[in-house]
């Protein structure tokens, strides 16, 4: 019962539902969730912990890189299910629809570029 409640609570959350979609199309580090979401760096962090403890999303580091991918569902039978499911729902979903079609011009190099002379800045 408990790997059950814990896929459903994670997919409960419209974000982590966003995530997941995303992360279908292709990995993706925190910093380009964060902007594909505008959401805050902890925040992505925190759904991303979630979605990797009910065993839907899965990560490698890669250097200075963190990419997170979705699970196999190979440690849930429920998260299999689910992740299977989800491949086929909310594809004409909006907002889903709207990240997907911009998920192309998010790109890491850009960001970390972008929020490099800002974190000087600060700094100096």
């Amino acid at each position: 019962m408990k790997k059950f409640t814990k896929v459903m609570k994670a997919l409960s959350d419209p974000t982590r539902v966003k995530i997941a979609k995303m992360l279908q199309r292709r990995q993706m580090c925190v910093c380009e969730i964060q902007q594909a979401l505008a959401i805050a760096q902890s925040t992505a962090s925190k759904h991303l912990k979630i979605l990797e403890e009910a065993g839907l999303a899965t990560y490698e580091k890669d250097g200075l890189w963190v990419n997170y991918t979705l699970a196999e569902g190979s440690d849930s039978p429920y998260a299999a299910s689910m992740l299977g499911n989800l491949r086929h729902w909310l594809e004409d979903d909006p907002e889903v629809a709207e990240l997907i079609r911009r998920l192309p011009e998010i790109r890491r190099e850009e960001i970390c570029r972008t929020q490099i002379p800002r974190i000087r800045k600060v700094r100096g």
